[in-house]
């Protein structure tokens, strides 16, 4: 398995793993549960990651598709652009969970506090990085919207029959 490979299977991690973290950490804030406020951490730490080794090896996937006719490299690019946005966000994510974590383990006071500033930056992060693999998905997945250049040029042959 090289890393482009690695890619692919890992992209799913940061999407699914900032979700479940947010809902544990959520039910953690409500239930006041020290405990599970620990297990939402430590699944927002496992999302962010995974985010890291899919924004590593995001580069070898763009060479394995590069050389697939009809993809659009535009649509690449923009997949790509926008995955930095959603690495740093999950990274923050991640040292919140951190801090969450030290904060629960001194017994400091304002730990409810920072369960709540990471339960807030996570739900961006999930935005972020839902909207990332939405834009991955478009580079080979049809029925997610235009990602190829013979759509893209039948678009434009469309508007110029007009």
């Amino acid at each position: 398995m090289d890393q482009g490979h690695l890619h692919l299977i890992i992209t799913h991690l940061p999407i699914f793993g900032a979700i479940l973290g947010g809902i544990v950490l959520f039910q953690g804030l409500w239930s006041k549960s020290d405990q599970v406020n620990l297990a939402g951490y430590s699944l927002l730490i496992i999302a962010a990651i995974g985010a890291i080794i899919s924004y590593v090896t995001g580069e070898a996937a763009e060479e394995l598709v590069e050389s697939i006719p009809g993809i659009a490299e535009s649509v690449v690019e923009e997949h790509e652009e926008f995955a930095l946005f959603a690495l740093i966000s999950l990274i923050a994510t991640g040292v919140f969970s951190l801090l969450g974590c030290y904060l629960h383990w001194k017994n400091i006071s304002w730990k409810r506090s920072m369960a709540t500033i990471t339960l807030i930056v996570c739900m961006i992060s999930f935005a972020l990085v839902g909207w990332t693999g939405y834009l991955g998905g478009q580079i080979r997945h049809t029925e997610l919207g235009t990602n190829s250049i013979g759509q893209e040029q039948m678009q434009i042959d469309d508007g110029d029959d007009d």
